[in-house]
């Protein structure tokens, strides 16, 4: 039988050694899509981010924008830089990701608007306590891992899909796929290969339907920053490419439409000689019977009997021993104290969650070599931790001007 993972980690005495948990309630991902449901007029959702009142709203998620690269590369995104410079009102231009900030914890904070000490997917991969062992909760679900029963809750989607027209409009392969029956299950899904497919697409279906609200997924950039860095010129390229997406929505959406734009996470380069493997010092894996996570952002399980004897304690003062202010070094305890998760931590999450919790604070990526692939060494942009370039993302807000006002 697989150990009970749901105890606390002891408390150690000492001052928490914490990143800035994210604002949760006011300004996170997670205010994105129920803001949006509020200003279609559905009542039980709260407009927390002061989006203008609209019949329909356009969500553009580009994955891995985030704010700093956003501002430092705006000379390649001419329309993209209209709009920060025409203001929008009370709608604030940044907002934190969730934690960690990585594709499945963030996302499923946009989907549900929850925290991920609700919704529960609280990284790349984690421990799953029932089966004691490692799964992926993005691309490489565990077969043993039912979506709808590790996020129980509904997402934003289904809340309205019997009030408004609910749409997604992304690439063929995440239809159905686990990680959106998990996070971004409801309404109806349109696939398409291109960017122009794209856009054709979500521009039909918005002009035919009436109130709606449209979930347009772009992940273009986020695969050029991992595999060649976001100062690279392939990255540049991608974000280019979105800026045209963009402008072109603006174009042929109906005119009046809300567009927004914002993203699941930021990015930093990671260069090679910073992509440490820490299995390689004892001290570092001393007593740890899991790794997880991601490698800015690791969770370390540690064995029941290093638990009971100081081991994380142990475990903490090795890590900064060797890392010193290059990382932040915690524990569950003090994560869900911290509110790194979100006011309230689930009892069926808690276990799911390191019991010591390595964040970057540098430029460097860690990894455990004696599981990963040599390839995933070779990864150029990161993410999952609370670095500003990581944890800020935008958020543009403005009206379409669409086929109609340009007739006009």
């Amino acid at each position: 039988m697989p150990e009970d993972r749901h105890h606390a980690v002891p408390a150690t005495g000492r001052t928490p050694d914490l990143p800035p948990a994210p604002a949760y309630g006011q300004r996170s991902i997670a205010e994105v899509l129920t803001s949006a449901a509020a200003s279609l007029g559905m009542g039980e959702f709260t407009n927390t981010l002061a989006l203008p009142a609209a019949s329909r709203v356009c969500v553009v998620l580009a994955d891995g924008l985030g704010r700093n690269l956003l501002k430092q590369k705006s000379a390649h995104t001419p329309f993209l830089r209209s709009v920060l410079q025409a203001g929008q009102g009370d709608v604030p231009v940044w907002l934190d990701s969730a934690f960690p900030s990585t594709t499945a914890a963030a996302l499923s904070s946009f989907g549900t608007g929850l925290p991920a000490g609700q919704h529960g997917m609280v990284g790349y991969d984690v421990l799953d306590p029932d089966q004691d062992k490692v799964v992926n909760l993005l691309g490489n679900w565990d077969p043993g891992v039912d979506p709808a029963a590790w996020q129980p809750f509904p997402t934003v989607f289904e809340r309205i899909a019997h009030h408004v027209e609910v749409t997604t409009v992304s690439l063929a392969q995440f239809d159905g796929s686990p990680m959106t029956r998990a996070a971004l299950r409801g309404g109806k899904f349109i696939p398409g290969t291109t960017p122009h497919a794209r856009t054709a697409a979500a521009a039909d279906a918005m002009a035919a339907a009436g109130p709606s609200l449209m979930y347009f997924y772009v992940n273009d950039l986020d695969k050029a920053g991992h595999r060649y860095g976001c100062r690279s010129e392939q990255w540049e390229h991608q974000f280019e490419e979105l800026d045209a997406t963009v402008k072109r929505l603006n174009a042929t959406l109906p005119a009046g439409t809300t567009i927004l734009l914002t993203a699941d996470h930021g990015m930093l380069d990671v260069d090679e000689p910073r992509r440490i493997d820490f299995s390689t010092d004892p001290a570092l894996v001393d007593g740890v019977r899991h790794t997880a996570g991601e490698p800015r952002m690791v969770h370390l399980y540690l064995e029941e009997a290093h638990l009971s004897d100081g081991g994380a304690e142990r475990l903490l003062a090795a890590w900064k021993a060797r890392f010193g202010d290059r990382i932040w070094a915690f524990t569950r305890g003090e994560a869900v104290a911290g509110g790194l998760f979100g006011d309230d931590v689930r009892p069926a999450v808690e276990g799911r969650i390191g019991d010591v919790m390595i964040a970057a604070r540098d430029a460097v990526a860690l990894y455990d070599g004696r599981r990963m692939r040599p390839t995933a060494m070779e990864v150029v942009g990161q993410h999952g931790s609370l670095t500003k370039a990581e944890r800020e993302v935008p958020l543009l807000c403005f009206t379409a001007e669409g086929r109609t006002r340009r007739r006009g």
